[in-house]
C-alpha cells in the first residue's frame, strides 16, 4: 500500500515537472539570443564595412556566417551530438557556389576600398572575422546557437544561405555574450510542492486518496488523477 502510494505522489510531481522539458542539449533552459532580421550595416555585427553596398553588406554577413560555424566545428566537438562539424562541411558542400560568389564580392569591394593593398586587407579582415568568434566563457551559447543555425542550413534549398545569415548573425552575435542556464535564473513560475498525507484513513484501498483529503495544490490534484488512471 504504501508503495503505491508513494508512486503516485512521484507520478504527480512528474506530471508537473513534464510542462518544463530541456528545450536545448547543453541547457535545461536555453537563453533567448533571438534578434532581429539585419541589413548587414547594423552596429556590432562584425567588422564595420564603410561605403558598402547592399550587396557587398549581404556578403559580409554570409561572410560571417560562414566563419562562425567554421569556428564552431573547431571549438564545439565536445558535444559531438551538436553536429556542428557535419553541419558545417555539409554548408560548404552544398552552398558552395553562393559562398564563392560572396567572396567574389567581398574582393571586389577592397579593391575598390584599399587600392593595391586589397588582399592584405581581406586578409585582415578575414582574421578578424574569425577571431570575432572565438569564445571561451560565451562557449555554450555559442556551440548551441551554431548547432541550430547549422540544422536550419542544412533544411535549405541552393542559394538561400545569405538570407539565413540575414535573418540570423544577430542571433549568432548575441550568443557571444556569458549567459547561463536560465533554469536558474528564471522566477517566473512557482508551484508549490505539497505531499498528500499518507495516513491510511487518507487512502482508499485501492490506493486513491480520498477526496476529503486532497487539498487544491498542483501535485495533490495530479496525483489524484495519477492514482485513478492506474
Amino acid at each position: 500500500m504504501m508503495f503505491r502510494k508513494m508512486g503516485a505522489v512521484l507520478a504527480g510531481i512528474s506530471a508537473i515537472c513534464a510542462a518544463s522539458p530541456a528545450s536545448a542539449y547543453l541547457y535545461w533552459i536555453q537563453p533567448n539570443f533571438a534578434g532581429a532580421v539585419s541589413n548587414g550595416d547594423e552596429p556590432g555585427l562584425g567588422i564595420p564595412m564603410p561605403k558598402a553596398t547592399k550587396a557587398e553588406l549581404r556578403a559580409n554577413m554570409l561572410w560571417n556566417l560562414r566563419a562562425g560555424l567554421n569556428v564552431a566545428a573547431l571549438q564545439c566537438q565536445f558535444s559531438p551530438i551538436l553536429m556542428t562539424v557535419s553541419n558545417y562541411n555539409d554548408l560548404l558542400r552544398r552552398n558552395d557556389a553562393e559562398l564563392d560568389a560572396a567572396q567574389k564580392v567581398l574582393n571586389a569591394y577592397f579593391k575598390r576600398t584599399a587600392g593595391k593593398g586589397a588582399a592584405n586587407a581581406f586578409d585582415q579582415y578575414t582574421t578578424k572575422v574569425y577571431n570575432g568568434f572565438s569564445t571561451m566563457h560565451a562557449q555554450l551559447g555559442f556551440c548551441e546557437t551554431a548547432s541550430a543555425i547549422g540544422r536550419e542550413a542544412r533544411k535549405l534549398g541552393r542559394g538561400k544561405l545569405t538570407d539565413l545569415a540575414a535573418e540570423h548573425i544577430r542571433e549568432f552575435r548575441n550568443s557571444l555574450v556569458p549567459t547561463g542556464d536560465m533554469m536558474f535564473v528564471s522566477r517566473a513560475v512557482y508551484i508549490p510542492l505539497v505531499v498528500p498525507p499518507l495516513g491510511d484513513d487518507c487512502w482508499n484501498k485501492s490506493g486513491t486518496l480520498k477526496a476529503r483529503c486532497a487539498a487544491a495544490s498542483p501535485l495533490q490534484a495530479a496525483t489524484a488523477t495519477v492514482a485513478r488512471a492506474s
